[in-house]
């Protein structure tokens, strides 16, 4: 079979024939068709992640869309944090359990494309930022495929006014066309200037902030929020600390909170993920993406790491049904 490999740390993959993978105990075989190419892959990929240095070769994928059995599911893959092979490949073995069936219809591609992301965004949102219908939320990094997809899962989770944050135009624009009622340059550091921009895009005091960012970015939209608001933080891309000051939190007694999708129980990431698939089977839930043969993948993983991608790249080893 055709699979792309990761032979050396901190290098692109290579698209080559390796045997098709046998598999184990509980294990079954997906024909894939649909793999996303993530941050997490290429940060698996550099072997100096926390996961550690992973074993090479391997093939990368920490999630796709197949079918098996007949069904098309959607299946994870610890390749890169854990031994083993992932998505990028023709086939994959997966243990049967983590399989969720998809509904009929579904488009493979879109479904990679939102795949964790849209796990993400929704649970953020609704579990552990408990978004109420009428209230409103500002989402910061709302170009990329997190934000695209909080955008509009929170307008079709009751939220009032959805105020969108994002850094380059062209993030800007995809935020804007996900639905948000108002969009907020990041193109400054300055945190008084950001939340300047915050207070006159939102009507009123916000309830929820939904932030891949931190940094500048999130102490800004902090100090938007009203008393006793939320602030739910999933990433850390424009930095890794946040300038948000003592009498911000204090003087609104403000709920911060962290969330990560390997908080999830399987039970929850399966019912996460079938509502994810409802809400695009409905066209309610899309985001920019776009389509590479996997005999491309190394020119796409080159153009992923170096931000030049019009959303998130989704990898077809087989013509999707």
């Amino acid at each position: 079979m055709r699979a792309a490999e990761i032979r050396e740390c901190g290098r692109p993959p290579v698209v080559a024939e390796r045997q098709a993978p046998a598999p184990g105990d509980g294990e079954v075989l997906v024909d894939v068709l649909a793999a996303p190419l993530t941050p997490l892959d290429l940060l698996c990929a550099t072997g100096t992640s926390y996961f550690g240095k992973p074993a090479t070769p391997y093939v990368p994928g920490v999630q796709g869309v197949g079918t098996c059995g007949g069904r098309t599911v959607w299946f994870p893959s610890p390749a890169g944090m854990a031994p083993g092979d992932g998505s990028m490949a023709e086939a994959a073995a997966v243990p049967e359990a983590a399989l969720v069936e998809l509904p009929d219809g579904a488009d493979p591609v879109l479904l990679a494309a939102l795949g964790l992301s849209a796990v993400a965004a929704h649970m953020a949102l609704t579990w552990r930022g408990e978004l109420a219908a009428g209230e409103q939320v500002v989402v910061l990094g709302a170009g990329g495929v997190v934000g695209q997809a909080a955008v509009r899962l929170a307008r079709t989770a009751g939220a009032r006014r959805v105020v969108a944050g994002a850094r380059s135009p062209a993030a800007r624009e995809r935020a804007a066309r996900a639905g948000a009622d108002a969009v907020v340059a990041l193109d400054t550091g300055d945190v008084a200037e950001l939340a300047r921009r915050f207070a006159e895009a939102a009507d009123g005091p916000v309830d929820l902030v939904l932030d891949p960012l931190f940094g500048a970015p999130a102490a800004a939209a902090a100090r938007a929020l009203r008393p006793a608001g939320r602030l739910v933080n999933l990433g850390s891309s424009a930095g890794e600390t946040c300038p948000i000051e003592s009498s911000t939190l204090r003087g609104k007694s403000l709920r911060l909170l962290g969330y990560t999708n390997n908080e999830l129980t399987a039970e929850q990431r399966a019912g996460a993920i079938t509502f994810v698939a409802g809400e695009a089977a409905a066209g309610r839930l899309a985001v920019a993406h776009e389509t590479v043969p996997l005999d491309d993948a190394a020119a796409a993983w080159r153009r992923q790491g170096e931000g030049t991608a019009e959303g998130r790249i989704v990898l077809t080893p087989r013509p999707a049904g």
